[in-house]
Parts: structure tokens; sequence; C-alpha cells
């Protein structure tokens, strides 16, 4: 588990179900993805999401309020799982629920999981990729000061071939650029692990 000043980016717990359900059933927060998530699918993605993080050591973590316990949404990093041009790769995500958004809690959590990438497990860059439509997640990652790659651009081969969504943008930031600005960093301070 990580912490920031006011986020825990800790293991998935059984209690993270329900509310990962809902957001993932939010039509808002899923709106630049083929589809809302059923709740079996929503199961199944943490399931995925903690086999990662039990076999390569990282992973996309669950986001809680430091304060008060709420679960929020999911930040980290993450390896794609198809082929494109700029994979094999590494990339940071996020997701939080809609009552969690424009508070800076994306950025702040994903501050931490460029610092865990870059100092605890050695990576080179990390990239990131969304719909061009997506503009709150395009602005987080010109926060986190990654670079928009205009020559990256792709269409991602899991998106539906006529789908208006298949089109993604490419972001990167290198360990170099990431040291250079790292006084903007957020601080991230171990904690013991609490189990699922």
């Amino acid at each position: 588990m990580f912490r920031t000043p006011r986020l825990l980016l800790r293991r998935w717990h059984d209690s993270d179900r329900a509310p990962f359900a809902a957001m993932n059933a939010d039509p808002e927060v899923m709106k630049h993805f083929p589809a809302p998530l059923t709740r079996d699918e929503s199961n199944a993605l943490i399931e995925r999401i903690e086999a990662d993080i039990e076999t390569r050591g990282f992973g996309l973590y669950a986001l809680e309020m430091a304060g008060t316990g709420e679960f929020i949404g999911f930040t980290g990093l993450s390896v794609p799982r198809f082929q494109a041009h700029f994979t094999p790769a590494v990339e940071i995500g996020w997701r939080l629920s809609r009552a969690a958004w424009g508070r800076g809690y994306a950025t702040e959590a994903a501050r931490a999981a460029l610092e865990i990438g870059f100092t605890r497990l050695g990576l080179d860059e990390i990239v990131s990729f969304t719909t061009p439509a997506n503009v709150r997640s395009q602005a987080v990652m010109r926060r986190i000061h990654m670079a928009r790659d205009e020559s990256g651009d792709f269409d991602h081969p899991q998106v539906p071939v006529d789908s208006p969504l298949r089109r993604h943008v490419l972001w990167r930031i290198t360990a170099g650029r990431w040291r250079a600005l790292a006084d903007h960093q957020t601080i991230v301070e171990p904690e013991t692990p609490t189990g699922r």
C-alpha cells in the first residue's frame, strides 16, 4: 500500500466489488469505453488486476480516501494486453467514480504511480492512451508532465472497427523527463499491507 497526502493506493478488498461495479455501470464514467460493465465483468476485472499484481509485483491499485476509507476507483500501472507499435509497454491508468471527479485525486494518485514506476520498478518509460474526446484524462496526462506523441496515435485493436472510440491518442513520459520534474511529484510512503 502507498500513501499520498489524501489517498491510499492499495490491494483490492472484497468490499470494493459493489462500489466498483456501480462505477463501471455508470454511463458517464464509461463514456470513452465501448460499453459499461456488468457486475460479472466488473468482478472479473478485479480478479485480472489482482492476478497481475501477484504476477508482476505491480498493477492497478484500488484507490481509497485516506481519511474516510471510501473507495473511489483505481490508479496504477499495467501492461497492455494487445500489440501495437509502442508495445510492449507499461501504461499508467485511472478510473474514478463520478463523485470523485474535479478534486485533483486522479492527478495526485497518478503522480504516485509514476513514482512507483520510475523509482521502485526502474522503468525507462510509461505510456498512457485514450480517445481524442477524453479531454479530462488528457488533462491529467498533461498535469503529470506526460508529452503527447502525435505520431503515435493508433486504432485500438480491442475496440470494434466501426466504433467511434477506436482511434486513440498516445502520451509518454520517460524516466529522464520525470526525474527532471521530480520536485513536482507526490511523495509516496510505503504502508504495511492489510491484505484483501
